[in-house]
């Protein structure tokens, strides 16, 4: 059920390619249809997009995720933006349940760029007035813009699903970080067993497992990794292999975005993880899916922001949400 609106200008939601389901069921949850839009694809690659209804002093908010295909996503969203400045909308907000590039955030190396700065910097000149983004690589993003960014967290969504499937005591549960940039996220996540945590301190790529490689105690715990994203799952299967030789008893996969790219869905399906959990941020092909996969919508949590951002409220409530699959 939408809100009462306290904003003088009308809201309207357009969905793009990148993830046109989760577009959708935000539109539903708010009460509202999508904006009439076409975006055509020519032969060479070019996009063509119109906006087919008046946006003239509109709160817009633009959903897509730019995930894969990235740059033909990303090109997508910023042909939309430039569409919106240039029909005179009152406001372009643009909603990114994945923001791609984003773990390009920092120089490691000589002479390499830092492309989440440069996609912050495109979509602010393209003309976007707020930026909503869940779980960001890197909390620091937020600052590669000028522009009001929304941090919203799908932690909360993860946390209440191990929760409600009671898997034992506070003592029994482990919430381990795949590497130590990820302890801040396991810590969060610990918070809600009030457990402890352990970290996978694996410091190059070899698939060898060594439990030696755990900093913490997991012999006899069930085991919840907590990450980001999951991309080649090569991090997460090692991680549980690493666990499952210390002596871990259940080992429990989780994270937001599911890029799922060069075989990770085979490597997780034949892995000793007894679920993976993720969210719809990124949309899961059929041909990705998999018997472990367990998938929660993330619907409701931008729909709720979108509503609460619209009306000139504060969106911090959300971040210790109940809000279910």
């Amino acid at each position: 059920m939408a809100s009462r609106c306290n904003n003088r200008h009308p809201m309207k939601l357009i969905a793009l390619n990148g993830n046109f389901d989760l577009a959708k069921a935000v539109a539903e949850h708010i009460g509202m249809p999508l904006l009439s839009t076409s975006v055509k694809h020519f032969a060479d690659g070019e996009i063509q997009i119109n906006i087919n209804e008046t946006v003239r002093g509109d709160d817009v908010f633009v959903i897509q995720s730019i995930n894969d295909p990235v740059n033909e996503n990303f090109m997508e969203l910023m042909i939309m933006i430039d569409a919106l400045r240039r029909a005179s909308a009152h406001t372009i907000n643009v909603v990114l349940p994945y923001f791609a590039y984003s773990r390009a955030d920092r120089k490691t190396r000589s002479r390499e760029p830092i492309t989440a700065k440069l996609v912050s910097n495109l979509i602010e000149i393209g003309g976007a007035d707020r930026v909503v983004a869940l779980d960001l690589h890197a909390d620091q993003i937020q600052g590669f813009f000028d522009i009001p960014v929304d941090h919203l967290q799908a932690l909360p969504i993860l946390a209440n699903y191990f929760l409600k499937k009671n898997l034992g005591t506070a003592d029994e549960i482990v919430v381990v970080a795949p590497d130590h940039s990820s302890t801040k996220r396991a810590r969060a996540m610990a918070e809600y067993f009030d457990c402890p945590i352990a970290i996978v301190d694996k410091r190059d790529s070899n698939p060898s497992v060594d439990p030696m490689d755990i900093i913490g105690d997991v012999e006899g715990k069930i085991c919840i990794i907590s990450d980001d994203l999951i991309d080649t799952a090569s991090r997460m299967v090692w991680s549980a292999n690493s666990l499952h030789v210390a002596g871990a008893k259940e080992i429990y996969g989780c994270a937001t975005h599911a890029i799922f790219s060069k075989g990770a869905t085979e490597k997780l399906q034949n892995s000793i993880l007894k679920e993976v959990v993720v969210t719809n941020s990124i949309r899961i092909p059929e041909e990705k899916e998999f018997d472990k996969l367990v998938k929660l919508s993330v619907s409701d949590l931008l729909a709720n922001a979108i509503q609460k951002i619209h009306n000139n409220e504060s969106i911090h409530s959300l971040f210790d949400s109940d809000t279910e699959d």
